[in-house]
């Protein structure tokens, strides 16, 4: 290639592979833009991080607050059934067959038709994972549910009056010791 065709235009002082290039200024809509993005950075900047009552700190305040409201309404609509409440309805025949049905509707997909344990724990002998087996442990355990197992929390889609008849029947199979699954959990005897 000859040097004849070149245009006067500055080059730069620099060759690469005998190629040579302008010195031109950059276009003005990308300089444009790219200060624009340096400003629009600072406004972001203060107005989310740094003024009051806006942006993310306040978002989150906001949002921790709806939270804990949330969370005071679920605790004060728990099912509070007592300890008693739970002994009385273990010695009714008639909350034991309700129980069973519940159970057969609700429960036996995991736990088994006689609580020998399929996907969920074993409930006929003396090992539990959550709790201790107690009427109470598991009242809260139906109620809340273990989410990072599977099992959902049963006490926004039973009544409370169901929820004590379920546990009192899962209660009546404890120590039947039906063969199923393998023990799983701490031994407490009750």
């Amino acid at each position: 290639m000859s040097d004849d065709n070149i245009p006067n235009d500055p080059l730069t002082h620099h060759e690469y592979d005998g190629i040579r290039e302008f010195d031109n200024p950059l276009p003005g809509w990308w300089l444009m833009t790219f200060f624009g993005t340096i400003i629009f950075s600072f406004v972001y900047s203060i107005h989310f991080m740094i003024m009051p009552d806006t942006g993310l700190a306040h978002e989150f305040q906001t949002a921790w607050k709806a939270l804990q409201s949330i969370q005071a309404t679920a605790v004060a609509s728990a099912p509070a059934a007592s300890a008693e409440e739970l002994a009385a309805a273990a010695k009714d025949p008639a909350a034991l067959n309700a129980g069973a049905a519940i159970y057969a509707g609700k429960c036996a997909a995991c736990h088994g038709a006689k609580g020998e344990g399929m996907v969920g724990p074993n409930l006929t002998d003396k090992f539990w994972i959550h709790g201790k087996g107690e009427p109470t442990d598991v009242l809260h355990t139906v109620a809340k549910g273990v989410l990072d197992k599977g099992m959902p929390g049963w006490e926004n889609m039973i009544s409370k009056e169901e929820l004590t008849q379920v546990v009192a029947f899962v209660n009546s199979l404890h120590n039947t010791n039906v063969s199923g699954k393998a023990p799983q959990g701490e031994a407490y005897d009750k």
